[in-house]
């Protein structure tokens, strides 16, 4: 199983990857969306990049991994994980 199984640890990696690879005077203290809202404003960055998209689309992800996270693992699920880190890597690229 993938580190972006655990939600938490997903979260952790992608804030590190996020603050560590960007050089804003505002780290991304989370992934809820008034979190990236300010981050966005705060730093005057353009909404509509796509690192913003990125980051959004990843958040939205761990959002479905939240809800999910008491059923048994689903198909849909291992698929969403998957998802999670395709998107971590086009993160990285996209920092560069």
């Amino acid at each position: 199983m993938s580190e972006f199984n655990n939600r938490i640890a997903a979260q952790r990696t992608i804030l590190n990857l996020v603050n560590g690879g960007c050089s804003f005077p505002e780290e991304l203290f989370g992934l809820s969306r008034k979190a990236i809202d300010r981050w966005i404003l705060t730093n005057h960055i353009d909404s509509e990049s796509r690192l913003v998209s990125l980051i959004n689309e990843f958040s939205a992800k761990l959002f479905f991994l939240a809800n999910k996270s008491q059923e048994q693992v689903s198909e849909e699920y291992k698929t969403v994980s998957t998802e999670i880190e395709y998107l971590y890597k086009s993160i990285e690229v996209e920092i560069g």
